[in-house]
């Protein structure tokens, strides 16, 4: 019952604050401008409600995204961004399999991010 009144006073300040008008402006303000580069309105829109629906949930930007993010903006794709991306202190306790694994799994992370952040910039939201 506590969880189902959060929710419910979560929406009552998004409707206080204007959230959705602020939101709905931002759809047509990036809709129209997404008209006139030539791209999909629809991949905008698309692109926004997500970002939408992750404020609603509370989500905070994805930290190894982030990192990511300041990678390519600053320096580009690089070759040895997988070296730049490992936490050392971690990497350094883990066994042979282990570092594998762990290599593997931040080569998986680092190809959605670097995925995510073509698109956006493709849609001109960064």
């Amino acid at each position: 019952m506590d969880d189902l009144k959060t929710i419910a006073r979560a929406a009552k300040s998004r409707l206080k604050s204007n959230f959705w008008a602020e939101q709905e402006k931002s759809f047509k303000e990036n809709a129209s401008e997404a008209k006139n580069r030539g791209i999909s309105e629809l991949k905008v829109k698309s692109s926004l409600a997500d970002m939408v629906k992750s404020k609603i949930k509370g989500e905070k930007e994805d930290e190894f995204y982030l990192k990511v993010k300041k990678l390519l903006e600053t320096e580009g794709e690089v070759s040895d961004a997988i070296g730049r991306l490992t936490d050392r202190s971690v990497y350094e306790k883990l066994t042979y399999e282990e570092r594998q694994r762990y290599t593997l799994e931040l080569s998986s992370k680092y190809l959605i991010a670097l995925q995510r952040y073509k698109k956006e910039k493709a849609l001109g939201l960064i």
